[in-house]
């Protein structure tokens, strides 16, 4: 069983209340949190409902919502090296330092995850954070075996290496230590400034055609991005992140993801051109994906913040899903299909070509990868440079 983390770890000051598991959300929306709703995931076998006692108990409890306190649980790991089966994912392996995210985007399709740990996938995800603490000693192990051959590789695929605990844990760092070390290639996607202070290392693997980054751009309107994903960095500065980055000789590339109809989607092109200024050089884009519990998370999201535009939503989000709410078959779950997926999908080419950003993934180079020493066993001394 993971160790709960010690008091002096970050964002992990208290630890959080216990969450009672509601058939749905009771209380206001937190601030600084993209749900308040501990949505029971789909493996639980018991939910709770409160019933009203007659003396206003209920009104109380939804007009005072509870503290969400992050809680950051450390823990080992076997493995760290995740691998892609998808033909719609262009990685061969990722590494996530770290399970849920404190970013709180309320469309992250990583929240399901959060189910196999008997954890809500709504603000469970948020507030209840694994920090994998041996990754970089896995990975070293993982580099070092005979078996082992460079693979295209991305760092926070699923969630954010940099989100708030990165801070202080300096995981996400301590695993391009080990890249950079044995000069193994990587990609790297984000929503956080904190990724500038590793450019001491990614800006020189950047330079040698080892690095790329990717950089998260939903909305250049802060008000939007403030509650579709509440505590990841600011539109301007994001795009400043792609000009630091840029400036420092990595290629970077945007992600206009997940592109949300009537919300984020008239933006589309003015994302673009604003990371193309800012020294972008490639972009991707992918249309809102609503798998297992994001899908009534999201809905109950939208009543609250957007319930004029929520039924408009849904309807265009089918009507590129054949019908569903999800659609989680390959070929097809990246991009939609309909003629609403295929306008979108005109609009971002064309855009694209008009600013000068390729579409396709930056080559990195894998010749260079020099395979670490094994670790070495007591009483047993090993060459401490790489061969």
């Amino acid at each position: 069983m993971p160790s709960a983390v010690p008091a002096c770890a970050p964002t992990a000051h208290l630890a959080a209340q216990p969450i009672q598991w509601l058939r749905s959300p009771l209380h206001a929306p937190i601030k600084g949190r993209g749900t308040e709703w501990a949505l029971p995931h789909r493996f639980s076998s018991e939910q709770r409902e409160l019933v009203d006692d007659g003396w206003g108990t209920l009104d109380d409890l939804a007009q005072a919502p509870p503290a969400a306190v992050t809680q950051v649980t450390l823990q080992t790991v076997r493995s760290i090296l995740t691998g892609n089966n998808s033909p719609d994912i262009g990685f061969d392996v990722s590494i996530n330092p770290y399970r849920g995210c404190e970013h709180g985007c309320i469309y992250c399709y990583a929240r399901p995850n959060h189910s196999y740990l008997n954890l809500s996938p709504g603000l469970d995800f948020e507030t209840r954070i694994i920090a994998k603490t041996n990754a970089a000693e896995r990975l070293r192990e993982t580099l070092a075996s005979r078996s082992y051959t460079p693979l295209d590789l991305c760092i926070g695929a699923a969630t954010d290496a940099y989100q708030p605990a990165e801070r202080e844990l300096r995981i996400t760092r301590s695993v391009i230590e080990v890249l950079s070390d044995c000069r193994h290639p990587f990609a790297l996607i984000t929503k956080s400034a904190g990724v500038l202070r590793d450019l001491d290392l990614i800006g020189p693997m950047g330079r040698q055609g080892l690095a790329a980054v990717y950089v998260s751009v939903t909305s250049l309107d802060p008000a939007l991005a403030r509650v579709m994903e509440p505590r990841a960095a600011s539109p301007q500065r994001r795009l400043q992140v792609i000009r630091q980055l840029a400036e420092a000789g990595v290629p970077v590339g945007v992600s206009v993801s997940p592109v949300i109809p009537f919300l984020n989607e008239p933006e589309l092109e003015a994302i673009l051109a604003a990371a193309a200024e800012a020294g972008a050089t490639r972009a991707f884009s992918i249309p809102l994906r609503l798998p297992w519990e994001v899908s009534p998370l999201f809905q109950h999201w939208l009543q609250q913040h957007f319930p004029e535009r929520a039924a408009r939503v849904m309807a265009r989000v089918r009507d590129q899903r054949g019908g569903q709410d999800n659609d989680a078959r390959f070929g097809t779950r990246m991009q939609g299909e309909g003629l609403w997926a295929e306008l979108r999908r005109q609009r971002f080419h064309k855009a694209c070509a008009r600013l000068g950003l390729n579409r396709e993934r930056v080559a990195l180079d894998r010749s260079q990868f020099r395979r670490p020493p094994p670790p070495a066993r007591p009483g047993e001394m090993v060459q401490s440079s790489l061969f």
